[in-house]
């Protein structure tokens, strides 16, 4: 269940939220990076002396666009955004002071309590009062708190400002992790766009601050939803181990045992992470939210650039929002491994007539043979690209559309020059350009596991996208042969980029019903990569689900511990990949859906009848 920042911490708000006044005395909001924890302590009890007031905040440039908002300081010293950190250890007594600044307005806090909880505890502070909150800190762990002054309405305005980490830890515990907080403002500019700053640690790309790792480093990170959305956070190039989960008042710490690995995880609104990955590859890679519209320009900025600049060639200009670049520094020991006997490929990006509610119909066609395809041919969702583990491959994408283009190689460890981030992936000096049309690029892959795999255009992402480029990888053992009798693969993305969203699963809406062999064990690879909105996968009969195993995410095997029989249902995010297996041992007939979970009329439901026998 997703446990929702802004149906529980903004349920005990205020009715209504004051228009932020604009006062020309207004103190400029700090971006937070969250090394410094708040407060003075004392002995074991740490004080602290909060703020809330108004500020001029500039989610982009210092000398960007701003906006007036909410923001929480420590008193004597500027706002900040996120709210100040506060970091303790297991067993501190907190005495915190909280000062209303605002003149038209009360506050709710919520947060500031014991943890782990069973509910949010909210105080409620008029303005210009002060109100002190006395707690101990309880359980290591991550966790969130906010002050906030007014109720979330995504289809209006958004005020998710305030919100910050509370972070416990165990006595002894290591404190060089990095902690990141996602905050959120928003408001309609009319019926139809809506104007956005989505930050993190109080900065939208390319403003984000750039992480500098050594090569062999092991990076450690908090991650903190302090919005009202949901946001599947992805990392390039490596995978991370999820090490604890929370939601804001609970933190759930893995064993070894528990532990798995991921290379997109949602984060849904109020939700705490903490992760961990080395860097065993250098060049430039990114963590980034995978919801198209939280990273491009024209929805991610407060004034977003014009609207050719999707297919720049510039990393700082076709991107935005919340996004954090990463650079992996070499040292005088790494060497560019081999690639001995790579296995060959050549994409074709092209497109043909439109179909279905997308205004183009864009696709990738695998080259078979001497002659390439005609040039309106197009294959909606891309060719499944079937490669051996251990075995390098080079895929030669050539560009037959009339604009620039990028193929990610989403979940592949990789080197960073072929990862598919045009003006960025690779290193200073030397990054990945556009591929322009009638132009090629040549990817090496590296291959180290087998498992599922997506690639996907990463310029102009939302028409692009949601035109039909996309497809997926299936990474085998050496000798294994792909055996489509039983390995099944379900990709899903969007007709076009009007709402409600509508979604294709293998290029179309409807799906053909699939024989099953009884008697054998099914492999059913699934793949989300729409711009927006998870989707539901659930396999049933006679409208009971079955029992399958969840083996494999974003191409990484589960643990053994986790690979247990269960209902077969998943709820995937965007850029998150499941692999499943259902053992067919009774014949009949079954119903394999996929689905946005959204409620008549606005969900898009895709079916298809699997027959055993």
């Amino acid at each position: 269940m997703r446990t929702l920042i802004g149906a529980v911490l903004l349920c005990a708000v205020v009715a209504s939220i004051q228009p932020a006044a604009r006062t020309p005395e207004a103190a400029i909001v700090r971006p937070n990076d969250n090394r410094t924890p708040a407060g003075v302590r004392r002995g074991d009890t740490l004080f602290l002396r909060l703020v809330v007031t108004r500020a001029r905040w500039y989610p982009q440039a210092d000398s960007g666009p701003a906006i007036t908002v909410e923001a929480i300081g420590e008193e004597g010293t500027p706002p900040q955004i996120p709210a100040p950190l506060i970091r303790v250890r297991t067993g501190t007594r907190i005495v915190a002071s909280v000062r209303n600044a605002l003149a038209d307005s009360s506050i709710i806090v919520t947060g500031l309590q014991t943890r782990p909880a069973a509910a949010w505890d909210s105080v409620r502070i008029t303005p210009g009062a002060t109100r002190t909150l006395r707690f101990t800190a309880g359980a290591p762990g991550t966790y969130a708190y906010t002050m906030l002054t007014g109720h979330l309405n995504p289809g209006v305005y958004e005020r998710e400002t305030t919100g910050g980490a509370f972070v416990v830890d165990s006595a002894g515990a290591r404190s060089d992790d990095r902690i990141f907080v996602i905050n959120i403002w928003g408001e309609a500019r009319d019926s139809a766009t809506y104007r956005n700053a989505l930050t993190i640690n109080g900065k939208s790309w390319p403003y984000t601050e750039r992480l500098d790792v050594a090569l062999g480093d092991t990076v450690r990170a908090r991650l903190v939803n302090a919005s009202g959305r949901a946001h599947p956070m992805h990392l390039h190039g490596f995978y991370f181990r999820v090490d604890a989960r929370g939601d804001g008042l609970r933190d759930t710490t893995y064993t070894p045992s528990q532990r798995r690995l991921a290379v997109t995880e949602e984060m849904y609104p109020g939700s705490t992470m903490r992760m961990a990955w080395y860097a065993d590859r250098p060049g430039n890679w990114l963590f980034h939210c995978h919801i198209a519209f939280h990273v491009i320009p024209d929805a991610a900025l407060l004034d977003p650039p014009a609207p050719d600049a999707s297919h720049s060639g510039d990393a700082s200009v076709h991107m935005a929002g919340l996004i954090i670049g990463i650079n992996v520094r070499p040292n005088a020991r790494w060497k560019e491994p081999e690639r001995r006997d790579p296995q060959k490929l050549r994409l074709l990006v092209q497109e043909g007539k439109p179909r279905g509610r997308s205004e183009r119909a864009i696709g990738y066609v695998l080259q078979n043979g001497a002659e390439p395809p005609a040039r309106d041919s197009v294959q909606i969702a891309g060719p499944v690209l079937v490669m051996t583990r251990g075995r390098p491959t080079d895929v030669t994408v050539v560009n037959h559309l009339r604009e620039p283009t990028g193929v990610h190689w989403h979940g592949v460890e990789l080197e960073s020059y072929s990862d598919g981030v045009v003006g960025w992936s690779g290193a200073p000096g030397r990054v990945a350009p556009a591929i322009a049309p009638n132009d090629s690029f040549v990817a090496h892959l590296t291959l180290p596991r087998a498992g599922t795999f997506i690639y996907h255009t990463h310029l102009g992402d939302l028409i692009q996208l949601t035109s039909g480029l996309y497809g997926a990888i299936v990474v085998l053992e050496p000798g294994q042969t792909f055996d489509p009798t039983t390995d099944h693969v379900y990709v899903a993305g969007w007709d076009g980029t009007a709402g409600p969203p509508s979604i294709l699963v293998n290029g179309d809406s409807v799906l053909p019903p699939v024989v099953f062999a009884a008697g054998k064990t099914h492999r059913l690879r699934f793949v989300n990569i729409g711009p927006a909105d998870p989707v539901h996968v659930t396999l049933a009969r006679d409208s009971s689900l079955v029992r399958w195993r969840i083996v494999a995410k974003d191409g990484a095997d589960y643990p053994p511990k986790r690979v247990v029989a269960g209902r077969a249902e998943i709820e995937m995010d965007i850029g998150e990949v499941y692999d499943a297996e259902f053992d067919a041992r009774e014949p009949g007939e079954y119903v394999l859906t996929i689905a946005t979970p959204a409620p008549p009329p606005l969900e898009s439901v895709r079916r298809q009848r699997i027959i055993v026998r």
